[in-house]
């Protein structure tokens, strides 16, 4: 069966950085901040009291106050980006065929926050404390779930899970179940709600969080010299993706086209990179043979970037081993300097990125980039988004276990 070509008609976000797709791109090409403060919890005795949270959220505002007790955060802010983005591909729900629709949405946890209060109500008052709703707003799978029955999409429903790795393995997966023929669309990407008190701990304890409490929108800072871990951050990315011939058939605007990926393993260490980079080095390498494209060919790459002094060096070199000289002529970004790190919604949100710079021909900004680290010496777009031409682009996500994904954006050209 001959391959189909797989385009973006609908994208949605619900972040730190904004709470739409266009805020959420204006608010990274601005070179805003989304790391504030936490206000989901008291903070006094955590080491970590900032994070990418979602300011002002009301559920009531998005759901009736049953279904809103139903659904994890996780859950809801899948749902809420879900919504925009069906609504932004204007595809007509009563005209296209249900059952070609897949529905492909991870998260690299699930729901935190029920696992953490239902647990706490189980230790005082035992087995009658623990809500029917428990292991429903708890697994992983029910962002995809939920959202399928809203909206009657029976194809291909699931979600991979891959820890920071997520959001892009779905992407890649439901690009695979159009291009080959299974689907017709999918809607994917990911969602995350780790914003509360057991994950920051968590976190915390691996000594993994940045600690710059006194100025939080300057701790995400990959790259730098001074940078001391990454931030956590909350929401949810989507795309709805469908193959050429329906996007044309039916008039759709065409954000994009996705032409490739790269899926590897590190297998070396639970959550270290591997310093050798042999499993970034696959992924990329992959990616461009998928794409059938050089390394030359890149323009801009949406780095993992975490701020981490181990990761990003691992990355940095990772790059300059697949593309040589050339590594120096490519934008490289990380968005994770605006938004902090939304584990598993980081691969979709910022594949999101990476796709609108194809389509406004801008490369948003690393910010926070101070003094760099002498081992990191590409260019970063250090602080002012950039102003390029970009006909194919890269979004990398890695996440702990050793999971490696890179994803290949093109400009459409029909």
């Amino acid at each position: 069966m001959t391959e189909r070509r797989v385009v973006i008609t609908g994208i949605g976000a619900f972040t730190p950085l904004g709470k739409t797709a266009p805020d959420f791109w204006n608010g990274l090409v601005s070179g805003k901040s989304g790391v504030r403060p936490i206000t989901h919890f008291d903070t006094s005795d955590y080491p970590t009291k900032f994070a990418g949270q979602i300011e002002d959220y009301d559920s009531n505002n998005h759901f009736d106050r049953k279904e809103a007790r139903r659904l994890d955060p996780v859950t809801q802010y899948g749902m809420i980006a879900a919504d925009e983005t069906i609504k932004d591909s204007k595809i007509d729900l009563e005209k296209i065929d249900k059952d070609r629709v897949a529905v492909l949405i991870g998260t690299g946890i699930g729901g935190m926050k029920t696992f953490y209060d239902q647990s706490i109500s189980h230790d005082k008052h035992g087995p009658r404390g623990v809500s029917p709703f428990f292991i429903p707003m708890l697994i992983p799978d029910m962002p995809a779930g939920q959202i399928s029955i809203k909206y009657g999409f029976r194809g291909a429903n699931f979600c991979a899970v891959s820890a920071c790795a997520t959001g892009s393995h779905n992407i890649g997966l439901a690009y695979d179940s159009i291009r080959h023929g299974q689907s017709e669309m999918a809607l994917c990407g990911g969602t995350e709600a780790p914003v509360w008190e057991i994950g920051i701990a968590g976190f915390s304890s691996m000594k993994a969080l940045s600690t710059r409490n006194d100025e939080p929108e300057r701790a995400s800072r990959p790259f730098d010299k001074s940078r001391d871990g990454f931030v956590l951050s909350e929401g949810a990315s989507m795309m709805f993706l469908e193959s050429l011939d329906s996007a044309l058939e039916r008039g759709a605007r065409i954000y994009g086209e996705i032409v490739g990926y790269g899926f590897s393993a590190d297998a070396y260490h639970i959550t270290a990179p591997d310093p050798e980079g042999n499993g970034v080095h696959l992924a990329l390498t992959n990616a461009l043979k998928m794409a059938g494209i050089k390394p030359e060919d890149i323009d801009h790459i949406n780095m993992h970037g975490t701020s981490t002094p181990l990761g990003d060096i691992a990355e940095t070199n990772s790059i300059k081993r697949v593309f040589g000289d050339h590594a120096y002529k490519i934008n490289l970004n990380s968005t994770k300097s605006m938004t902090g790190h939304m584990l598993g919604a980081a691969g979709a949100a910022e594949s999101l990125a990476t796709l609108l710079s194809i389509y406004h021909g801008t490369v948003p900004p690393t910010i926070n980039l101070e003094t760099p680290d002498p081992e990191c010496d590409l260019n970063y777009t250090a602080n002012e988004a950039e102003v390029r031409d970009v006909k194919y682009a890269m979004n990398n996500a890695f996440g702990f276990g050793g999971h490696n994904t890179t994803l290949v954006f093109k400009k459409f050209e029909e």
